[in-house]
């Protein structure tokens, strides 16, 4: 079975090659990510590997459908980038990844929350410098202070096991509460995210991208938080109006932010860019802040995630191949009603 993977990378090459070992597909890498310019590298081909950034609008998967392609695996969970309305009106199946290390996106969380509060990259440019002065680098001790977690799913729940494991007081906000979470009673559930934004030290974004939840840290709630607010989005750019955060860090509101994703990445995660000067303005400003660490959508890059990953993405194709439709499939997408 013919399968086309686009926007590869080395690491995807690596894992893939080795979960393929037991299913005995022909992959062929394509650099490029998924476009109307590059959906004829598709043809003949009745699969294609998909990422988060690729573009599936109704006009790519026209041109998918029309060479060949009958299934779109997703490597990823997130598919608000795939017109399911055009897959369907094809009779192609999408199928994602719901899941493969909620440990490793909550932990890469976690890592910019310390060092965002701890002053980490600025200290270590300053020793580099042989400037081993203090100024500037003072942080709060997290044990004690009040993590805000916006989504209580597999990851929200691993982020907040690591906020009690610093001593941390936990309040959380889902529109589905974790059963296990409320029987437990080390957290305390609020009736919204407004509820949340005056108390908490840190906020930390763990929702899926819907209408609703669509730039939720926008000037409105920013105005709710306390002065000197951690905000950590390691879930989708869009959750986060990035002018609005822009504002909030010139005011001093918001002491820091740490991001591995931004509302539009796709033109520049996952390339370099090193030799040539960023264009989108936004972005621009958001670089020059120094209590401000982007990460090019790195969370999930831990070898256990990425082994996961492959193994589903593949084991989702035999399903397909063997018949499992948008009906019985266990991870098939569909549209929202």
């Amino acid at each position: 079975l013919k399968v086309v993977l686009f926007d590869s990378r080395s690491y995807w090459v690596t894992v893939f090659n080795d979960a393929n070992r037991k299913f005995g597909y022909q992959i062929e890498y394509c650099d490029q990510k998924l476009s109307p310019q590059t959906a004829v590298l598709a043809k003949n081909s009745p699969v294609v590997i998909c990422f988060v950034n690729d573009n599936l609008s109704g006009d790519v998967i026209e041109k998918l459908s029309r060479g060949g392609v009958k299934m779109i695996a997703m490597r990823c969970a997130g598919f608000d980038r795939v017109d399911l309305n055009a897959t369907r009106a094809n009779n192609m199946l999408v199928a994602r990844v719901p899941e493969y290390s909620p440990f490793a996106v909550a932990e890469h969380a976690m890592g910019l929350v310390m060092a965002i509060n701890r002053r980490l990259c600025r200290a270590w440019q300053r020793t580099r410098d042989h400037n081993f002065t203090l100024e500037g680098l003072m942080g709060i001790d997290l044990n004690g202070r009040t993590a805000g977690v916006l989504g209580t799913g597999r990851i929200g729940v691993c982020f907040i096991n690591i906020c009690l494991g610093f001593g941390m007081k936990v309040i959380c906000y889902d529109k589905y509460p974790n059963k296990k979470l409320l029987e437990e009673g080390k957290v305390t559930y609020l009736n919204s995210p407004e509820d949340i934004y005056p108390l908490a030290d840190v906020i930390s974004l763990h929702v899926p991208l819907l209408p609703e939840t669509t730039r939720m840290i926008n000037q409105s709630a920013i105005s709710k938080m306390k002065k000197g607010v951690i905000i950590v989005n390691c879930g989708r750019g869009a959750l986060v109006d990035t002018a609005a955060l822009i504002d909030g860090l010139q005011s001093e509101k918001i002491g820091g932010a740490g991001l591995d994703v931004y509302e539009n990445e796709s033109a520049y995660f996952f390339q370099d860019h090193s030799s040539s000067p960023i264009a989108d303005p936004i972005l621009q400003k958001l670089l020059q802040f120094n209590n401000v660490i982007l990460t090019s959508h790195q969370a999930f890059l831990t070898r256990d995630a990425l082994d996961a990953i492959a193994n589903t993405t593949l084991k989702n194709i035999q399903l397909w191949s063997e018949g499992k439709t948008e009906t019985d499939h266990p991870n098939a997408c569909k549209p929202m009603k």
